[in-house]
């Protein structure tokens, strides 16, 4: 159902809190905001965020491509672990945080040397996707879908290396006052990233975007192409980076008179990890993250490339992103009104169950798109029908998202309120991005075909040489049962259960004292 990919499965939450001293929890006075001074740096932090949204974006889009060269769900399940990185960075982010030259900057030490990467593999990447994409100069072979995974794994990875260094670096580029706007640039500069490696690439790389909205004489094909569009970003990152290298100091905590970074070692970092998981509450919320999107799981992962299957254009879909996005920046605003209080999860037990329904008008979608859309031409009315039930859909999805996010704000111990909100970010998108992924694999398993041919009455089609062979005998596999639809089905009833129980839990989550998710007593006392 969504056109736009969020991270990991949700948009991560970036929270800064100033104390008088780490592991204190004694909140020092704010002052108000005043950029006099911080533009260049806010221009920078945002700039930053930007590229870091770029590699995102591209890794949504390749799906699209893929699923156009006929490739099966499970190689597409196979292809979603790129997205896994910003997911489980959790792992890594103590290294970042830990080991750094002080001469050279504690933040540049990785950032410099991790977008570097990136520009360095963009560029190597432009000049390989295609081939590994199914398609040359020459001829059309099948996508090599285990070396695209593996190559943009590692971009994400990076990218998400280059946003765990940006985070820290912004507590010292901006004064206190200011440190507020870090969260703002991370949002709104990420989202832009993802906008113009996804929606703006994808439409401008469409060779019927461009002739019936940007050209007068028709071409067959667009103004841009992937490999150039790769090109052309890796030389922004070598050129931008090699700036910030150059030019811009990483000013110290006592320089910008603010409380020094916590430098705690490695294995000081992991042990603090450690001790926040063995917290009863914590494993609670951790199981509930971890399986409270299993019901939503097909709608957000399997709708979009059914929806291209059943013939809607993929430009056009990316593009339905374009009017929502005034809705996604007032969304939030609007129910962080509804989400204060002791009791923020009870908007995320009230959306649940129309995010569920939600599913199923998905899959009603996908169901009849085939009848409506004819040889890629879409109707106004249905497109203006499908931004609307797309829009309702956010309403829940955010809902969701605010609610728990001020749920994670309340009960994080403020003596480590960076880690514990890090740590419990990172189960929440991790309890996104496996059930996607499963969602993708499970499709072809759930779904019967047949050849036509009465001399292969028992070929189902499962493997790609089941499927050459019905057609070199001049059959075709007909779908008897599409798994997507068997899927949405199971995902309901599953989600359904889920809230049955996960209610209670979350209800007794919200009860708890705040002595039970505190982290440091619990240390002390042990």
């Amino acid at each position: 159902m969504s056109t736009r990919k969020r991270v990991g499965g949700d948009v991560r939450n970036k929270s800064v809190t100033l104390e008088d001293g780490f592991g204190t929890g004694n909140p020092r006075v704010e002052e108000s905001s005043d950029m006099k001074g911080d533009e260049w740096n806010i221009a920078i932090l945002f700039f930053l965020y930007v590229l870091q949204g770029i590699p995102l974006g591209l890794s949504s889009a390749i799906p699209m491509y893929l699923q156009n060269r006929g490739v099966s769900y499970r190689q597409q399940a196979q292809f979603s672990f790129v997205h896994w990185p910003f997911s489980v960075k959790l792992l890594w982010a103590p290294i970042v945080d830990s080991l750094f030259s002080t001469r050279f900057g504690r933040r540049k030490s990785w950032l410099i040397p991790a977008q570097y990467l990136i520009g360095f593999f963009m560029i190597f990447l432009s000049g390989k996707v295609e081939d590994w994409l199914g398609s040359d100069h020459f001829n059309m072979h099948a996508p090599n879908i285990a070396i695209l995974t593996f190559c943009f794994f590692c971009l994400n990875f990076l990218a998400a290396t280059q946003d765990i260094a940006v985070d820290g670096w912004a507590l010292t580029m901006l004064k206190r006052r200011n440190v507020g706007h870090a969260s703002t640039c991370n949002s709104v500069g990420q989202t832009a990233g993802y906008f113009l490696g996804y929606v703006i690439f994808v439409g401008l790389e469409s060779a019927e975007f461009c002739n019936a909205y940007l050209r007068r004489d028709p071409l067959p094909h667009g103004i841009v192409t992937l490999p150039g569009f790769l090109y052309f970003w890796g030389i922004v990152f070598l050129f931008s980076t090699t700036l910030v290298a150059i030019f811009k100091k990483e000013c110290s905590s006592r320089e910008r008179h603010i409380e020094a970074e916590p430098n705690l070692g490695v294995a000081q970092a992991y042990h603090l990890l450690w001790n926040i998981t063995r917290l009863p509450s914590i494993r609670t919320t951790a199981l509930i993250l971890l399986t409270s999107k299993v019901g939503f799981s097909a709608c957000d992962a399997v709708t979009s490339l059914k929806m291209i299957d059943a013939g809607f254009p993929k430009e056009k879909l990316a593009l339905m992103a374009i009017p929502l996005v005034p809705l996604q920046i007032i969304l939030p605003l609007a129910i962080s009104k509804y989400t204060v209080g002791p009791r923020p999860m009870n908007i995320y037990i009230s959306a649940f169950p129309y995010r569920l329904l939600f599913g199923i008008i998905a899959a009603g979608l996908v169901w009849i798109t085939p009848f409506i859309v004819q040889n890629g031409d879409v109707p106004l009315y249905y497109y203006v029908v499908l931004i609307l039930i797309y829009s309702l859909h956010q309403v829940t999805l955010y809902s969701m998202f605010v609610a728990v996010m001020a749920f994670f704000a309340r009960i994080s111990d403020p003596a480590v309120g960076g880690t514990y909100m890090t740590l419990l970010n990172t189960l929440s998108n991790l309890g996104g991005n496996w059930p996607g992924t499963l969602a993708l694999w499970m499709v072809d398993s759930l779904t019967y075909k047949q050849c036509s041919a009465p001399e292969l009455q028992n070929n189902t089609c499962i493997t790609a040489e089941e499927t050459e062979e019905c057609s070199k005998v001049g059959g075709s596999c007909d779908t008897w049962i599409d798994g997507y639809f068997v899927e949405t089905a199971l995902c309901t009833v599953i989600g359904w259960l889920w809230l049955l129980w996960g209610k209670r839990k979350i209800n007794e989550l919200q009860s708890k004292s705040h002595q039970e998710w505190q982290v440091v007593q619990r240390r002390e006392a042990s």
